[in-house]
């Protein structure tokens, strides 16, 4: 079986045909608050951004990868590698399923699965963490059941609309 192909999903690299779910990803307010993003993004500027994202994981220290549905090359989402620390051999991850009505269908659980196994065998990566904010349940839901375990807690970490929220850190250690 491929790394990063799945039974529902597969993983792949953005393609320049991925601009404009890309720009309606970025600029959907509503997710603002998880990406630490603060204002919109041009076309321009995510067209440089998607040029530039063949460049070696060991250089950027991050990676994006497209999350599609196998059935039908639907793209679903992303998923990203950040603070790639191959010394440490630990990278942090986060994940968004763009659309409402394609959540809780097992496309998250798939795609960290097999993220997983592509930086336990190809990067060398001993642990991998995620940031989350301490309201959002789904998202700590998802990780837990996955086996990463909260080792953490940043108080008053993001200021979003409605005051400072606490974000906790996750872990997952991965069998050596």
């Amino acid at each position: 079986m491929k790394t990063l192909q799945g039974e529902h999903i597969y993983l792949r690299a953005l393609e320049p045909s991925d601009l404009d779910f890309l720009y309606a990803l970025e600029n959907e307010e509503a997710i603002w608050e998880v990406s630490h993003t603060s204002q919109p993004f041009s076309k321009y500027v995510l067209q440089q951004y998607l040029e530039n994202s063949h460049r070696d994981i060991y250089e950027v220290k991050q990676l994006r990868l497209v999350i599609c549905a196998a059935e039908d090359d639907k793209v679903l989402g992303f998923i990203d590698l950040f603070d790639f620390e191959p010394k440490h051999r630990r990278v942090g991850v986060g994940i968004i399923i763009f659309k409402e009505q394609d959540r809780g269908k097992g496309y998250a659980v798939e795609a960290l699965q097999l993220l997983s196994r592509y930086v336990a065998t190809h990067l060398n990566v001993h642990q991998i963490y995620a940031n989350i904010t301490a309201d959002n349940e789904r998202s700590k839901k998802l990780f837990e059941n996955l086996g990463y375990q909260a080792v953490g807690v940043k108080k008053d970490w993001i200021y979003a609309a409605k005051g400072f929220k606490d974000e906790v850190l996750y872990q997952l250690i991965l069998s050596s």
